[in-house]
């Protein structure tokens, strides 16, 4: 009885198992799961990530106040008897000093190292900010092309099931001595020719896989599953205001993000060149041991000489010129990325109008054309070339819809990538 019921538990796992392995989407169905799988395993971003961290930990030691210095000073370790042997004991000596120090910047100075060191952490984050926008981008892209080369082979396939009826009706043809043979062979022909075909979009659709592979660091031969779907554009209404995108562009993309906080790095450390100009000091505590017991204290007061202001005006020059330097940078990053969303606007809006056309009138003329030419060649009216040409605009337009689709998938993950977040 015990043995059973294990058995039933055993098996209601393995059905539980089964069932929860069944309901989850395989990798590559959908652009969503690669793109988790991504953040997870890339391992540039992973890279980035750690960096990041690494930057954030500067900060603190940076506003710290550098190690105190301990020292001791042996004096007449022969004890004024030139005769007896030297001693290292502080007991046996005429007098010990010990000396604590402590150095001590300039006021101000602990505050800006500080706050340049947030602003090269603040970078670093914009970094592996960027490092995803792009990865996240290239991800993007690679489904949309993966998308393209599966459906590519349907419609393919799909013609070449359609030929293969053509065919038939041809030989029917023939052999009732309607037409000649020379139909059925240009049928077969075309068939051949699109063999081919499907065989260059095998081997594009492994280097895709191949790409989409090493984006997400699998071995480059593992297989993914067939793409499912295109996202939705149905956000596409957010794409006709500029301005708006503009601004969350000037917001959120990384570049900008790393460039303002190159600026505020830049802006501390040329504050804290100025602040070079006024002396370091160390201050000091000296007690001094006679035989085993402490006699005397004294205190010390140290300031480096700031006299090669000449070096220290260069220093001042060199971080005024890479404060404009990061500025100027800032507005090249801006007049760049601002060009690359305008030309990806207008290029979504050209695919956009493109599927429409294509779906919408040049797809349903094709089919109109097409049963209308197969009526004419099984009538008689409508030679077979005729039909095989309205055979292939139907292909033709299938992929105009296709491509478009993929055009616009890919413009609009370029879009997101300036955005630097999810439209």
């Amino acid at each position: 009885m015990k043995l059973s019921l294990s058995i039933y538990m055993m098996l209601g796992v393995l059905w539980f198992t089964l069932a929860s392995a069944a309901d989850e989407p395989l990798l590559g169905s959908n652009l969503a799961g690669l793109l988790d799988y991504a953040r997870e395993h890339n391992p540039e971003f992973a890279a980035m990530r750690y960096e990041a961290d690494a930057a954030a930990q500067r900060v603190q030691p940076a506003a710290a106040l550098p190690d105190p210095v301990f020292r001791t000073e042996l004096m007449d370790i022969t004890n004024r008897d030139m005769d007896k042997r030297p001693s290292l004991f502080p007991s046996q000596v005429g007098s010990t000093r010990y000396t604590l120090m402590q150095s001590v910047p300039w006021f101000g100075k602990l505050g800006l190292k500080r706050e340049a060191a947030e602003a090269g952490a603040t970078q670093a984050q914009g970094r592996t900010a960027a490092t995803w926008a792009e990865l996240s981008a290239q991800i993007k892209s690679a489904y949309a092309q993966y998308y393209f080369v599966a459906g590519n082979q349907k419609i393919t396939r799909d013609q070449l099931d359609l030929v293969v009826q053509m065919e038939q009706i041809a030989q029917v043809r023939y052999a009732n001595g309607l037409a000649a043979q020379q139909d059925a062979i240009r049928a077969q022909v075309e068939q051949t020719t699109m063999k081919a075909e499907l065989v260059m979009l095998d081997n594009s659709k492994r280097q895709v896989e191949a790409r989409l592979n090493a984006l997400l660091a699998r071995t480059m031969t593992e297989p993914l599953a067939t793409p499912q779907r295109l996202r939705s554009l149905s956000a596409s209404a957010n794409l006709k205001n500029y301005t708006a995108l503009e601004n969350r562009i000037r917001e959120n993309n990384p570049d900008l993000f790393m460039d303002e906080a190159g600026i505020r790095a830049s802006e501390k450390n040329r504050d804290l060149m100025y602040k070079n100009r006024y002396p370091d000091f160390t201050l000091g505590v000296s007690p001094t041991q006679f035989g085993t017991a402490v006699r005397e204290w004294g205190v010390m007061l140290e300031l480096n000489i700031p006299l090669q202001q000449e070096s220290r005006r260069s220093q001042e020059r060199e971080s005024e010129a890479m404060l404009a330097a990061a500025r100027a940078r800032k507005e090249a990053t801006a007049n760049r990325i601002l060009s690359a969303l305008t030309e990806s606007l207008s290029g979504i809006e050209a695919a956009q109008r493109t599927e429409q056309l294509s779906s919408g009138g040049l797809l349903p003329q094709a089919n109109v054309t097409f049963e209308s030419a197969l009526i004419g060649y099984q009538t008689g009216k409508v030679d077979f070339a005729t039909l095989l040409d309205a055979a292939r605009q139907i292909l033709n337009a299938k992929l105009e819809v296709l491509k478009a689709q993929t055009d616009a998938q890919m413009r609009l993950a370029e879009i997101e990538r300036l955005l630097g977040e999810e439209l």
